[in-house]
């Protein structure tokens, strides 16, 4: 039996940008903390406009937009997804917190509940901090979480990508909230 025919970019029935922006987001944003690498910085922009994040919170020395290196992974996400900067992850997330916002970091920590675990508060706007490529998030910003949350790992590395780790939590902690065709 032949495979399934791939579907062409006109079938998908993608929104565009300005679209886009109008439609209503998931009540989550996500604070990336310290994130070195623009290639993973765009990735996360092109995650979070896959599952309708409402915002992105780059802090610290993450780069901001424009910048060539963001866009070729972002592949023009950066125009979609609301973003702001924040000199201080510290001050985002009290911001964020004073907001109403329940606060989880993407973190091995002690007490940490795992991603398989985890439940978004119906009705609640969520948080998730990213931190690091190489530190993770800072003690400081982990000390002003409501939650850690630890994707399970079964293999000798300690940790996964950002960019990835991004990815496996919007989905799995976001399903029950995706709109449903």
């Amino acid at each position: 039996m032949p495979a399934s025919r791939k579907l062409q970019n006109e079938e998908l029935h993608r929104l565009p940008v300005e679209e886009y922006r109008e439609v209503e987001k998931l009540p989550v944003v996500v604070v990336l903390d310290n994130v070195r690498s623009q290639h993973n910085i765009g990735a996360v922009f092109r995650t979070c406009d896959a599952f309708r994040v409402e915002k992105i919170y780059l802090c610290g020395i993450t780069a901001t937009p424009p910048h060539r290196e963001i866009h070729k992974t972002a592949l023009g996400a950066e125009e979609s997804v609301a973003w702001e900067y924040a000199a201080e992850t510290v001050a985002a997330v009290r911001r964020l917190k004073a907001s109403g916002h329940v606060i989880v970091a993407v973190e091995q920590a002690e007490g940490s509940r795992s991603l398989e675990d985890y439940v978004p508060l119906p009705g609640a706007r969520h948080a998730f901090i990213l931190g690091n490529e190489a530190r993770g998030v800072d003690q400081e910003v982990v000390d002003l979480c409501d939650y850690c949350v630890e994707i399970p790992q079964f293999g000798t590395k300690h940790s996964l990508n950002v960019s990835v780790a991004a990815g496996i939590v919007l989905w799995q902690a976001l399903r029950p909230l995706f709109p449903r065709p």
